[in-house]
């Protein structure tokens, strides 16, 4: 049995029908609107059916740049620090929701929200109306500090989506009362799960558009069904009704800025923050890379393990190049930091680099701590077609891409040596199976590194280093 399997479907033996709501058969499940208002923010989170009625002090929201700003203050770690975000279906409203949950709080306290236009900042994005590259805001509640990564959830950007769940220790997944789950809505929760995320809270938006409280009820127990097929616990996972576009638009409360405190409440009880490796050397994979005149290079991306401080040494590696370079300030939110450490969200200033030298994909560590390959052995689990991968077997020589933290390169998996007949063997959908691993760029991987296969625009593999080869 695979080490991964575990972690991951064995089959998606409950039906995942995709027929119209309408159409599916009405079981009892309990109601997503519930009666009586509690009083308090932990009282919501254990009854999460219940209307949210208080508005605690919750701060103000800002957006996370994504270069290096000038500082206005130093970064005050006065709560805990966690990133989440929202993932979901296209079009089932994550930057609605997005967008609502820093209006709503910067209404309970002080400041300004970030708005859909803000959140959808390219160009492609507005033009279509979805996201496709993950964005950042920045928000506080009573008991934490959030940063949050709005992922794209169309098909043909779910690169940009993996990037976005790798940076998450929870998750809000965004599932319309109109449709229920749908395709990236199961692949969405297949790769949080890869990448490591183990609890998340659902909310089931677009409610002013159901009149039928049994099809909300059916959706929500759809939900938990799939929740369950994936590994999380569908029994206990709060669910959130509401609209997030009436609680952007200041309508409805009950279902519009009631809903996200709610949500949010139930976000605060619900999410474990993780524990933050912070005695491993100094590990950051490149998101993005940016050029700030008269300050030099940017990049940005999550702290994956350990601390770094300002005037550190840092050696960048991986896809093709490496070099050693200084680092001359860090910024997180638009405020200085003096250090960095596993889980937070960063802009790191290098010394003499310039932007065509760093690319996305590659990793800043501390010096010789880890070793690029081309080579490795891994431990994978092919998905079944009905976990949404393939149909029919590969063979040797077959050429996926993998993608791990935020990089993706094309890899070339073969048998080990001495593996009988290896020329004519095949790997079905749900093999478990070991095989070697030729990249076409070196990439920082460790043993027990942990990566997803993909294909033709779908998720088909997933697989963990078991040895370094070269």
């Amino acid at each position: 049995m695979s080490l991964l399997r575990s972690s991951l479907p064995r089959s998606v033996s409950r039906s995942l029908n995709s027929a119209p709501l309408s159409q599916r058969t009405v079981a009892a499940a309990p109601s997503l609107v519930g009666s009586a208002a509690p009083r308090s923010l932990s009282t919501l989170a254990r009854n999460p059916r219940a209307p949210r009625r208080a508005a605690a002090a919750l701060k103000v929201p800002s957006i996370l740049s994504r270069s290096y700003a000038d500082a206005s203050g130093k970064f005050v770690r006065s709560k805990p620090h966690m990133n989440i975000g929202t993932i979901g279906h296209v079009d089932h409203g994550k930057t609605t929701l997005t967008a609502a949950i820093t209006k709503v709080l910067a209404e309970s306290g002080s400041g300004k929200f970030v708005d859909y236009a803000s959140i959808d900042k390219a160009p492609e994005e507005k033009a279509r109306g979805i996201t496709i590259s993950t964005a950042h805001v920045e928000y506080e509640t009573p008991n934490r500090h959030y940063a949050h990564v709005d992922c794209p959830g169309h098909a043909d950007y779910i690169r940009n989506m993996i990037t976005g769940a790798a940076q998450m220790d929870g998750a809000i997944i965004v599932v319309s009362a109109t449709d229920g789950q749908m395709p990236q809505t199961r692949e969405h929760l297949l790769l949080a799960k890869q990448v490591g995320i183990k609890k998340l809270v659902v909310f089931v938006n677009k409610v002013d558009q159901v009149d039928d409280k049994e099809m909300l009820e059916l959706v929500e127990m759809e939900m938990r069904d799939l929740l369950g097929t994936y590994g999380f616990d569908g029994e206990n996972t709060p669910i959130i009704s509401g609209s997030a576009l009436a609680a952007l638009e200041g309508k409805t409360p009950d279902i519009g800025s009631e809903a996200v405190l709610k949500l949010m409440a139930a976000t605060d009880e619900w999410l474990e923050l993780p524990p933050r490796d912070l005695e491993k050397p100094f590990l950051m994979p490149v998101e993005d890379v940016f050029s700030i005149s008269g300050r030099g290079t940017v990049v940005t991306g999550r702290v994956e393990r350990g601390t770094i401080t300002k005037g550190s040494e840092i050696e960048i590696v991986g896809m093709g190049s490496s070099m050693k370079t200084t680092l001359t300030g860090i910024e997180m939110f638009h405020k200085e930091l003096d250090r960095g450490e596993a889980g937070d969200n960063m802009g790191a200033l290098l010394r003499g680099v310039k932007r065509e030298q760093v690319r996305r994909g590659q990793v800043l560590i501390v010096p010789g701590s880890v070793k690029p390959c081309k080579k490795v052995t891994a431990q994978l689990y092919i998905l079944t077609k009905e976990e949404g991968g393939r149909y029919s077997p590969f063979g040797h020589g077959y050429k996926p891409q993998l993608f791990i933290r935020t990089s993706d390169v094309t890899v070339q998996l073969h048998f080990p040596e001495g593996t009988p007949d290896a020329e004519e063997k095949l790997v079905m959908p749900g093999d478990s199976v070991e095989m070697v691993g030729d990249l076409v760029h070196d990439i920082a991987l460790e043993e027990g590194s942990r990566f997803t296969l993909r294909e033709g625009g779908k998720t088909i593999g997933t697989g963990i280093v078991t040895k370094i080869m070269g």
